[in-house]
């Protein structure tokens, strides 16, 4: 794979680097995206009937079963090149956040430090009445757990249809887009919002724009600079022709 001289010489001279993955770097983990996830014998629903509150309160421990398998799903995957690649390059910019629209926290596994989660992550568990992140329980056969602050019902930490993401989380991460010198779009497919809003928030600042992605997306024709491919394999070939940080 080969990239440009301008390409290699805007990375090496950045001080402000700003990354959003999505599924596609996931993907390459083997974790199966939303939609993907429905197989066996939850083909018979969609996500959609799932993943909302909706859906909760209708029928919590059906919702909560489904994602005790999505977690053993993640459990069973490991960080890849892609994402020991952007750990790599998070040690080379003096200035650089990850922000993913991943739940599955496999980018910390890689040793990734400082991470915007716009969606949650799913091995995080809060209350559903209090909105507020759970850490130990106890295990009384109640499905779903029941919450030991109020006693309401415990649900995965991840955001669902019908919610927004929060808010904390998503100001920072306007707020790095914007503040970059260098936007990195990885394994997105740029169309989900508000996080497919990120990278044209940074075009609009003057960041110079690089997309990561098999196929073309929204963000294609106003990319500086498209690599086609598996972030697996072009993140770690980009970084072998970087200079080394002294």
């Amino acid at each position: 794979m080969t990239f440009s001289r301008e390409l290699i010489e805007r990375f090496a001279r950045t001080q402000r680097v700003a990354v959003l993955t999505g599924a596609g770097v996931s993907a390459e983990s083997g974790v199966p995206t939303f939609r993907e996830a429905q197989t066996g014998w939850w083909a018979q629903f969609r996500p959609e009937e799932l993943a909302t509150p909706t859906a909760f309160r209708r029928n919590p421990k059906l919702v909560w079963a489904w994602y005790v398998w999505r977690r053993e799903l993640v459990a069973k995957a490991e960080p890849n090149a892609a994402h020991r690649a952007l750990v790599e390059l998070e040690q080379r910019v003096p200035g650089f956040t990850l922000i993913t629209q991943n739940v599955d926290g496999l980018h910390q596994r890689a040793g990734s430090r400082d991470v915007i989660e716009l969606h949650g992550n799913i091995a995080r568990t809060k209350c559903f009445d209090e909105d507020v992140v759970i850490e130990r329980w106890d295990e009384t056969g109640d499905v779903p757990p029941r919450c030991p602050r109020c006693g309401g019902l415990l649900r995965p930490d991840v955001v669902w249809f019908e919610e927004s993401l929060p808010a904390d989380a998503l100001a920072r991460a306007f707020k790095c887009s914007a503040a970059c010198d260098l936007f990195v779009c990885v394994g997105t497919s740029t169309v989900v919002q508000p996080a497919a809003e990120l990278p044209f928030h940074a075009l609009a600042q003057g960041a110079t724009v690089v997309e990561i992605n098999p196929g073309a997306t929204p963000l294609t024709r106003r990319a500086h600079h498209v690599l086609a491919g598996a972030a697996g394999d072009v993140l770690p070939a980009l970084l072998r022709v970087l200079p080394k940080v002294p």
